[in-house]
């Protein structure tokens, strides 16, 4: 059993200027997002995508994970307290960041993308989507950082169980935002770049995407504690907000690779 090392969420601190590991995790995605984005571009030799399609994605897609990712937290999570207090919704240093939220505001950068370069929606998600889930990674090792988001207690014997202290328990706990890191953000990646490596038709990569975050991070919630504010919500349903917000994707997921699979044109790369 392991003690949560109670990392300082601050990376640099200069006088009252604050760097926050919580941000710093975010530029490490969006640069990880750029660059091998373009990598991926001169191996395949895209006949679509170019170096300028992924400078404006990245721009746009900074935009709609940090504006999608708060304002669906603030939403989908805690919408009475941030309607009484709109001034915290700007903190995001905090932490507090809905995935959901977050792939809604990429999904609106990639439409307009996409309309810029008179393409198709799915010829850039398809593109993208094996560079999203690194982010993830990133993300959750911010929040293991921060110390929060923390896995439920549990009686395993796992040596890798872990107490956190900041719950109010001194119990062994599953480390689930690593466990989160390593399913959402690597198991993912692998499975999207094997899959992509070879033509697939137009939309297929974007259903395999929203299957597979889904999948694995509805079965990885039962490993990690509900928000205090959602613990009945849990108890009452049974599932999580988390899981029931993964429902959604993993149906329209099955629904955009069926048609995908059935009327969609190959493209390669």
């Amino acid at each position: 059993m392991l003690m949560y090392p109670q990392l300082n969420p601050v990376a640099v601190a200069i006088g009252p200027l604050k760097i926050h590991w919580y941000g710093v995790m975010y530029m490490l995605a969006f640069i990880y997002f750029v660059f091998v984005g373009k990598w991926r571009i001169k191996l395949y030799n895209h006949p679509i995508i170019t170096n300028q399609t992924m400078d404006d994605l990245l721009f746009y897609g900074v935009l709609g994970v940090v504006l999608g990712g708060r304002l669906g937290y603030c939403l989908f999570y805690q919408p009475g307290y941030y309607l009484s207090h709109p001034f915290d919704i700007i903190k995001t240093w905090d932490g507090g960041m809905s995935f959901h939220g977050g792939l809604v505001g990429v999904l609106v950068a990639v439409y307009f993308v996409a309309k810029k370069y008179n393409t198709t929606f799915f010829v850039v998600s398809d593109f993208i989507a094996p560079l999203v889930p690194m982010g993830l990674f990133f993300g959750r090792i911010g929040n293991f950082i921060n110390g929060e988001l923390w896995g439920r207690i549990t009686t395993s014997k796992l040596p890798w169980m872990m107490v956190f202290p900041q719950s109010g328990s001194l119990l062994p706990r599953h480390p689930s935002e690593l466990y989160e890191a390593i399913g959402e953000g690597l198991i993912l990646t692998l499975i999207l770049l094997i899959y992509a490596h070879k033509s697939r038709k137009i939309g297929q990569v974007s259903g395999v995407f929203l299957i597979g975050y889904g999948c694995i991070r509805f079965f990885l919630e039962y490993f990690r504690e509900p928000d205090a504010f959602l613990l009945a919500f849990a108890q009452k349903t049974g599932l999580s907000m988390g899981q029931w917000l993964c429902v959604p994707m993993i149906i329209i997921g099955i629904l955009i690779l069926y048609i995908a699979t059935k009327k969609g044109a190959e493209l390669k790369a």
